[in-house]
């Protein structure tokens, strides 16, 4: 009697996701699901602790209108300017105060991710609206501070260079998620952001950067000279 082959047995199959308790493996292109998950906790502890010394120097300046903030180091990188502007509380408190509310829920969610917790789409869809509203709200403020209010706040800086790449990779994320079901028309852009993430990020703190020489290139050349 010929003795039967063995059926091969099945490649196993591991969860996928940020939630997953066995680490994915590295997309094509783009963050793996630990790595965003680290960016999400080391990014919003950054962006804290940038938005508490923000808030402990904006109560100093309300209490004694003659203390100097620590982060006023010269005309154009001036905390003091920016803190005494309207646009500094733009929603009637002050600004740093949504960043200490903020940021450690998006330290919360990296830490969870990292402990193996599992999210669903929703949840993911909730942190998209967040990292959006804070991209946004961080444009505005740089363009006020280049373009209304004449300084910089370094502090602040912190913070936009922690909330851009947080809200990049969260959306990069949702959309290699949702591409299944985007249109067909879509999926080469996706797939060309996302093979090209890191070269978009740069070009896009690149452009703020050379926004910041030319509006205060009188200032630095004089540092030159």
């Amino acid at each position: 009697m010929q003795p039967s082959l063995a059926e091969p047995s099945p490649r196993p199959v591991f969860p996928t996701g940020p939630g997953s308790r066995v680490a994915s493996p590295q997309p094509p292109n783009g963050l793996t699901d630990r790595g965003l998950a680290w960016l999400l906790l080391i990014g919003g502890l950054i962006g804290l602790t940038a938005s508490f010394v923000l808030a402990v120097e904006k109560y100093a300046l309300l209490a004694d209108p003659t203390y100097v903030p620590t982060c006023s180091l010269n005309p154009v990188l001036s905390c003091g300017s920016v803190m005494a502007s309207a646009q500094a509380e733009a929603f009637g408190f002050p600004n740093p105060l949504l960043g200490v509310a903020g940021f450690p829920v998006v330290a919360a969610v990296g830490a969870a991710l990292l402990a193996g917790a599992r999210t669903a789409p929703w949840f993911w869809g909730g942190l998209q609206v967040g990292v959006t509203g804070g991209v946004l709200f961080v444009h505005w403020l740089i363009f006020n501070s280049l373009y209304r209010i004449g300084a910089l706040c370094p502090y602040c800086m912190v913070v936009w260079a922690v909330t851009i790449p947080l809200f990049w990779y969260v959306t990069l994320h949702n959309l290699q998620a949702a591409l299944p079901r985007l249109p067909r028309r879509l999926t080469n852009p996706v797939g060309t952001a996302r093979r090209f993430h890191g070269v978009i990020l740069t070009g896009w703190f690149l452009l703020i950067a050379i926004a910041v020489l030319e509006e205060f290139w009188l200032y630095w050349s004089t540092l030159l000279a």
